[in-house]
């Protein structure tokens, strides 16, 4: 009789508690659903109805087998799919890790910097190609195969997050110019690129010509050049287009926001006629002349890496000449040292065809740069064939619009017009690292499309110049807040 009660006792119980995990699984696909904007998943509730509660569907087959093979390959199986959908999900709406491979962002960021990206910050973007493997870039490695679908490919829509973009955060983002790279040289920007080349196949003296001339110009420079790459796969790779969430990860400051007039001068970037409040560990690239190497624990005090010291030369003399990034405080620190410093000059900056638009007869290098207005959504711009180049990629890559010159007049989607109203909103970033970050400078601006997230935390940090025993591991950094580092 006692156990014929305790079983009655606990069907009720066994009974409710499941109604209470169905329910508490629905609502929160309810409220992620909400949160989402779409209401698609609705088709999950009824398997997860049939999960808790009348259970017809043998989702747990295997584990009923008499044979311990497929008992111990599917356990496997299933572990890995749940950790593949988990992992997705994380990366997708919550956050991703990040590695900071390059010194564009020293000495706020430092290469070697393991961050936390969150998503969440300015909200998460939907997946613009949702067939891809997870944990993988664009490629996979070993297999060196693509590690995405091309199709489907769904159009941007981005979540509700906790703010948006600010001037002065940092921010991971696709890399804009990523649409396409040569894949023997994926370090080269494919744009400036094709470019450089197609001025060494396709020379012209472009003095005395219009505007609309230089144009015509520069755009047969650019398909020379492009076809000069096409026609040498041994020496270049495959030309590969990137759908906008399977291209690189880039990490800069922003330092520009939709709707401002941005320009550098000097090195100096003001945004509507305002300097800016320039990060305090700003570097700036010097050309030092030393009577013998820098020493090394100087160079570990003020945090100058090997890569710094790799751009230089041993004169005929005997004296050494370095172009190297500092900090105003590590320059202060080394004209100082009178000893081994002869002298620390000013270093040019980049200018010409490098520079975005490509166009050299801007006149604008590096640290002398524009103005240029930053697209803003909603906002109406007149166009002209003096400011075309600065827009053209935003309007015809970007925006997905046909744009074309035909004497003298500017058609959009088959219609002449003087004005476009742009569909998304435009960023600015630049690295601190001022002379030594490939930026907006070179490649443009960065639409909303391709913004990732906010790195948030460094939870390790590499020194890759020192040893395990010396100093590899960072342990002033770790599982830091970068807003404390970015300053």
């Amino acid at each position: 009789m006692s156990n014929e009660n305790t079983k009655k006792e606990q069907k009720p119980q066994a009974g409710w508690v499941k109604w209470v995990k169905f329910g508490f699984w629905t609502l929160l696909l309810l409220l992620f659903l909400a949160w989402n904007g779409s209401w698609w998943g609705l088709i999950v509730v009824p398997f997860i109805y049939d999960a808790y509660i009348t259970k017809k569907i043998p989702w747990t087959w295997w584990r009923k087998s008499k044979n311990k093979t497929v008992r111990g390959v599917m356990s496997w199986v299933d572990a890995i799919v749940f950790a593949l959908v988990a992992v997705y999900f994380v990366n997708l709406y919550l956050f991703q890790n990040y590695v900071i491979p390059s010194s564009s962002l020293e000495k706020s960021l430092l290469t070697g910097d393991y961050l936390f990206v969150s998503k969440l910050s300015y909200g998460p973007r939907k997946a613009i190609t949702p067939l891809h493997m997870p944990l993988t870039a664009h490629t996979i490695p070993v297999l060196n195969v693509k590690s995405f679908l091309e199709k489907p490919q769904w159009s941007y829509r981005r979540v509700k997050g906790l703010g948006h973009v600010k001037q002065g955060d940092i921010v991971v983002f696709n890399y804009p110019s990523g649409d396409t790279v040569a894949l023997n040289v994926q370090d080269r920007d494919f744009y400036t690129l094709c470019y450089e080349i197609g001025e060494q196949v396709f020379p012209y003296n472009r003095q005395g010509l219009t505007l609309g001339q230089q144009r015509d110009i520069y755009a047969a420079q650019y398909a020379a050049g492009r076809n000069y790459i096409a026609d040498n796969p041994g020496q270049f790779g495959d030309i590969a287009a990137r759908p906008v969430d399977m291209r690189e990860h880039y990490v800069k400051r922003c330092v520009g926001m939709p709707g401002q007039r941005l320009q550098i001068k000097g090195g100096i970037v003001y945004t509507d006629g305002k300097p800016e409040s320039r990060p305090e560990n700003v570097e700036y690239c010097y050309a030092v002349t030393l009577r013998y190497p820098i020493p090394d624990d100087f160079c570990r005090e003020h945090g100058i890496t090997m890569e710094d010291r790799s751009y230089g030369e041993q004169r005929s003399d005997g004296t050494f000449l370095l172009c190297m990034p500092m900090t105003a405080k590590t320059k202060a620190a080394l004209e100082a040292r009178k000893d081994f410093v002869i002298s620390v000059e000013p270093y040019p900056s980049a200018s010409g065809i490098d520079l975005y638009p490509h166009n050299k007869e801007t006149g604008w290098t590096a640290n002398d740069y524009g103005p240029v207005w930053i697209p803003k959504r909603g906002t109406a711009l007149h166009l002209t064939l003096d400011n075309l180049p600065v827009y053209e990629r935003a309007i015809s890559v970007y925006e997905g619009n046909d744009l074309q010159v035909r004497d003298g007049k500017i058609y959009i989607n088959g219609e002449q017009t003087d004005y476009y109203t742009f569909q998304m909103d435009y960023y600015w970033m630049m690295g601190d690292n001022r002379d030594r970050s490939a930026d907006s400078r070179f490649w443009g601006f960065v639409p909303e499309d391709h913004i990732v997230g906010k790195p948030i935390l460094v939870w390790l940090s590499l020194d890759k110049d020192y040893g395990w025993l010396d100093g590899k591991v960072r342990w002033n950094r770790l599982f830091r807040m970068v807003e404390s580092l970015k300053k």
